[in-house]
Parts: C-alpha cells; structure tokens; sequence
C-alpha cells in the first residue's frame, strides 16, 4: 500500500513526497478512505501510530475539493480540538506540511502567549483552526470566533482531555458548532467517560483500532530497574554515560522533580533542560527545539507536557519516577518506537511505587523484564519487604513485585528489532507517515 493507492490528490502527494512519507501507517491506510468518504469515524489508537497525518491529510483534501467547487471565503471549515500547546503546535506544523500546496490556510491558538497575533489571523480569514480549549472559548466569548460554518471536527487524545479537566469546555464548544458536521473523534484509550462522549457526538461512526486498548508496541524494549529512592539520581547518571543514548526523554511525577533532575544532570555535564506547565510556552518550545536538534541531550518532561512531543529516532524513554495512572505508562514509551521503529524504555521503581507497578503489569498484560545488572540493584524480595514495613509503620502502600525478568547480559540484548546490543540497541526505521 502507497499514499497513491489512497486516492489523494496531486498537490498532497506532492507535499508528502517532499516528507519523505512514502508507505502510510495502518491508523492512516484505515482512516484515510473512511474521512474521505465523509464518515464519522472513532479511531482507538496509540500515541504514535500516525494520527495526525490521519486526519489531516483528508480533511485537506476534503477541504480544498469544497473550495474548488464553491469558491467560498475563508471562514472557519475544520475545527481541531488538542489538549496541550505541544500538541496543537504540532498538529498546526503537520497541517502546514502537507496542506503547503492547496493554499489553505490555517491557524493554531493556545493559551500562555498574547492573543494579538492568534486573533489578527482568524480576522484575516483561516480554513482550518487547531485549538486547545481554554483559549479558543476566550476566543469565542470575545466574539473573534465563530463557529457557525465548521464541517469537520475532531477531537485528538481525548482520554487527555478527561485527564486535565477539560470535557466541560469541550461540550460547551461542541454546542456551538454546527448538528451537520463530520466527528472525528481520537483516543489511545477508550474508559466508559470517553465512550459515553463519543456516543453522544458520533454519528454512526466507522471505528479503526489499530491495536489492543492500552498496549505497549512490540517495537519497544521495556526494561526494569528497582533501585532505592535515594540512589535514583545516580543511577540515571550511570545510565547516560553510555555515550550511544544519543538522546532520552525522562520522566517525573511532578514539575518540581523535574527541575530537581535538571539540575542534578547538569551538575555531572549533562546537557539538560526541562518541559512543564510552569514554563513559559516561549521556554518549552525553546527546549524542545533543542532537544530535537540534539543541542539538549536529555529533555525531562511531566506528563501533561509531554503529549504531543514527537521526535524523529528518540530512542530512549526513561521513568524517573512511576506513574501513578498506568495507562500514563502506555503513552510515555509510546514516544519511542514510533510508526515501527524501535526503541527502549527503561523504568526506576522504589518501594512506594509497587502499587504502580501492580496496576501497570496488570494494564499491559505482562511483566517487564527486571534489569539486576547495575551499581544500586535491589531484589524484588527487599522491596516488597520494605514496602510491608512502611506500611505497618502507617506509610500505605501496596502490591508485589514481579517475577525476575531479563538483564542487558544475556542472548536477547537489544532485541527491539534494530540489532544492535545493551541500552543502545534501538534506532529509527522506515519512511513511514509519523509526524504524529
């Protein structure tokens, strides 16, 4: 399967061949003909299998065959709905990569920065608006949107929406957008919350899931390391002097921990910056720039900021600290190993966080291999027994620990696929259709 066997038009193909996409990914090859069609369409798929070029490259098509046909004036056409500036950043890039011949216009809003710009765009007319929520209801209160002539609209990362409190803003915005329409409507997660939504906006949707709900691709190489709180910090430093992690992406619980991350790593000459919702947006997406461009090696991310962070062969995804929600697992290494390629990703564990782990391994429907070859290992049965002792001390906690898995030193090193051996085995593959 081709682009071209997708029915696209010239000036798509023409702007996907100077991306270098040549094969589209399953989500794509599935949910291209159904939006095309003008279905509406519930798609159930992990971060990173290819969604934004999934929706966008249809509704440019979509779009630009409508304004072939009435010549109408620029006014709002599709509406996308994105839960973080990262993400909505990204999709506006996507948007304007492949729509860059169709001489449609588009516009991505967003809070933290002056509306000025963001609301002088729409006045001069746009075709397609990719928004988070909070902003565009500004926008809409202060009557400088208006989505009276919306066609397509689509919710992405959905379950995310849910996660940040942000359903209520996106049903009052749905109310104002035309009954005639076309939904499409994107989860990695499909809970009852987000099903009772999508039956409410759906109208006898097509739905493509791609792979089983909240499972981990088997492109990446998980790994597990348990270690003692306190010897976390030098067990990351002991990681990254393997000067093949070209790049990792690590994650923390909360903000303040991945500033405190910062600061350790570049203490030992670890290039380093961090990405979060105190942040300015002009600082994250500094930080981001550099980290894409490998200025910043390591980029320490929270969660929430972290969604819609797409990097072209990161290899390495690396759990500072568990989280608490194990679909959250899902999504972080979801971040390597994208579209096919490969990737690693490695885990801390402390004693507090076996409940976690319990509540992951049960979610993915295994145990993750259990690494013993580094300076600071602790055996399952010292941290199950510490974590009993904390909790007969009035400390909570609780769950088990899973059974030994693989280290680096054996037959299966670096079997994500890339052939190559220990924490530095993945590497990129494939020109396949992954902005997303």
């Amino acid at each position: 399967m081709s682009f071209e066997n997708l029915k696209l038009i010239e000036p798509i193909l023409r702007a996907l061949k100077t991306e270098g996409y040549t094969t589209p990914t399953p989500i794509q090859e599935q949910s291209i003909p159904i939006i095309l069609q003008q279905r509406d369409l519930l798609g159930c798929a992990q971060t990173g299998t290819g969604k934004t070029a999934a929706f966008a490259i249809p509704i440019l098509q979509l779009l630009y065959n409508d304004r072939l046909q009435h010549k109408e004036q620029k006014t709002i056409k599709a509406l996308i709905l994105t839960p973080t500036r990262e993400l909505a950043i990204q999709i506006g890039e996507s948007f304007t990569a492949y729509g860059k011949h169709t001489g449609l216009k588009q516009i991505v809003v967003f809070g933290g920065v002056s509306q000025n710009p963001q609301a002088d765009a729409i006045r001069r007319g746009v075709d397609i608006l990719v928004a988070t929520p909070g902003r565009l209801l500004d926008l809409m209160q202060q009557r400088i949107v208006h989505l009276d002539h919306i066609k397509m609209l689509v919710l992405d990362e959905a379950d995310r929406m849910l996660d940040m409190g942000f359903v209520n803003d996106v049903k009052k915005i749905i109310a104002k957008v035309p009954a005639k329409r076309q939904t499409l409507f994107f989860s990695a997660t499909m809970p009852k919350e987000i099903q009772t939504l999508a039956d409410t906006i759906l109208t006898r949707p097509e739905k493509v899931e791609v792979t089983p709900v909240s499972s981990t691709a088997d492109t990446i190489q998980q790994e597990l390391f348990y270690v003692e709180k306190n010897d976390k910090r030098a067990l990351l430093n002991h990681i990254l002097k393997d000067k093949e992690i070209k790049t990792a992406l690590v994650f923390t619980r909360t903000k303040h921990g991945a500033d405190k991350v910062v600061k350790d790593l570049v203490k030992v000459g670890i290039t380093a910056e961090a990405i979060h919702g105190n942040k300015s947006q002009n600082a994250r997406q500094r930080a981001l720039t550099n980290f894409k461009n490998r200025t910043t090696r390591v980029l320490i991310a929270t969660d929430i900021a972290a969604r819609g962070i797409d990097i072209d062969e990161l290899t390495h995804v690396i759990n500072y600290e568990l989280p608490n929600v194990p679909e959250t697992y899902v999504h972080r290494i979801g971040r390597t190993g994208r579209a096919g390629a490969s990737g690693i990703a490695l885990s801390f564990c402390d004693s507090e966080e076996l409940p976690f782990l319990k509540d992951i391994h049960k979610l993915i429907a295994k145990q993750i291999p259990v690494n013993e070859e580094h300076p600071y290992p602790m055996s399952p049965q010292s941290m199950v027994a510490k974590s009993e002792a904390a909790k007969s001390a009035g400390g909570g906690g609780r769950g088990g620990a899973p059974k030994r898995g693989r280290g680096y030193g054996n037959k299966d090193r670096g079997r994500a696929g890339s052939g190559g051996s220990g924490m530095s085995g993945a590497r990129s593959g494939g020109n396949r259709g992954r902005r997303d």
